[in-house]
């Protein structure tokens, strides 16, 4: 199979940098590109800058054989993607009467006055084939030199989704010679990406087709592979073979796989081994027991304000015991005083944030028949890193605690 074109996607919007708006256009358009076996290799923000516009453009140039720009392409005066990729391919701007007698009819199917700045729009680069916008005022164009191509598609999200699927899709489809590439994700929890890593070992990683790379989350590692192939089967294949590779070095540690949520794994080993929970949450109320909502027949649980509530409810005074060793203390307690398969504490002080000068701001453990484990963290509820990280630890250790109970 011969190589594929490289292509690099630039982002065009001043309120992306300024964190005003999130770019998922960039995201779906690397998805898309995948899936047809073209790679990226690249993806650039830039603003409304003419200059700088440009600069993104050429560089990206210099990468890729196609480059798709997304944004710019409105009436007002920072929309400078027209002016730049003509500028970058040394053309001038061009009006076509056709094109805006089309805008003008459509903002009259709208019932809208179109107002004197929309004549911006029917200007495109000499040369530049025009990629007709049925869902909207923008159009998009394409201009190609020996330099390589570059496609400018609306940053309005539905126009250029609908742009890619339409037009850009399978234009590229036929002018290139393409295999697919497929992906698919393993989910692992309750190791780290370091012992993962080694676990896998440097043969499977240094693999190139497929490839295999690691994603680190709170309390739980990704591992993706990715394949690429004449055919989708082929791919699928590849991905098969590299999945039962992987299975043998770290099978204990997967515990879904693509879309699987580690909550709805361990909710379905609840039910499958019909085992019953209790769920302590001082401080964060939920942040545990709020995965078990549809099923509350497996779940039993006490909210408290503040850890010092739970102090007084178990008689003891904090400065004998450390958080950790308090909350392991009542986990196993109140899993044996309700007579229920694993317990979860969890105390987290709501005056706290992550920046607090303090040891243990927030606890959490877990006991079964078997074991117990904890966790602490020098952050209280305040931190918004406390429900994320909190939440993921206890589930990804609770489910690798309710396997092992298993066998």
């Amino acid at each position: 199979m011969p190589d594929s074109p490289n292509a690099e996607i630039v982002a065009i919007g001043t309120e992306i940098l300024l964190g005003e708006i999130t770019d998922t256009n960039s995201v779906y358009l690397a998805r898309q590109l995948r899936d047809i076996g073209i790679n990226v290799f690249f993806m650039t923000t830039v603003g409304d800058n003419l200059g700088r516009i440009a600069g993104a453009i050429s560089a990206a140039l210099d990468r890729a054989e196609i480059v798709i720009t997304t944004g710019g392409l409105g009436p007002t005066v920072d929309d400078m993607t027209r002016q730049a990729v003509a500028d970058v391919f040394e053309k001038p701007l061009e009006f076509h009467a056709s094109l805006y007698q089309s805008i003008e009819d459509r903002f009259r199917g709208f019932g809208v006055e179109m107002t004197a700045n929309n004549r911006q729009q029917a200007y495109l680069p000499q040369s530049a084939a025009l990629i007709e916008n049925p869902v909207g005022t923008a159009p998009a164009f394409l201009v190609e030199s020996e330099r390589g191509m570059v496609i400018s598609l609306p940053g309005v999200p539905r126009e250029m989704r609908y742009l890619m699927t339409e037009s850009v899709m399978p234009s590229l489809l036929r002018r290139y010679e393409l295999g697919v590439i497929v992906a698919r994700t393993l989910r692992t929890a309750g190791i780290g990406e370091s012992s993962l890593d080694d676990k896998i070992g440097k043969e499977i990683l240094n693999e190139r087709n497929p490839s295999v790379g690691l994603a680190a989350h709170h309390g739980a590692v990704d591992v993706r592979i990715t394949a690429k192939a004449e055919s989708r089967s082929r791919a699928v294949e590849l991905l098969d073979a590299m999945q039962a590779r992987l299975e043998e070095q770290i099978g204990d540690d997967i515990f879904g796989v693509d879309d699987d949520s580690l909550e709805e794994v361990v909710c379905n080993h609840l039910r499958e081994s019909n085992s019953t929970i209790y769920v302590i949450e001082a401080g964060l109320p939920g942040v545990i027991s709020d995965a078990w909502n549809a099923d509350t027949d497996r779940l039993r649980r006490r909210y408290y304000d503040d850890p010092a509530q739970v102090f007084d409810q178990f008689n003891v005074k904090p400065a004998d015991l450390s958080l950790t060793e308090f909350a392991t203390d009542v986990a196993a307690r109140v899993r044996k005083r309700e007579g229920v398969d694993a317990s979860i504490v969890v105390l987290s002080y709501p005056n706290l944030d992550e920046n607090a000068d303090v040891d243990q701001g927030s606890a959490v453990a877990i006991s079964t028949a078997s074991q117990t484990r904890f966790r602490g963290y020098g952050f209280g509820s305040r931190s918004p890193l406390a429900r994320e990280w909190i939440s993921r630890w206890g589930l990804a250790s609770l489910w690798r605690m309710l396997k092992e109970e298993r066998g």
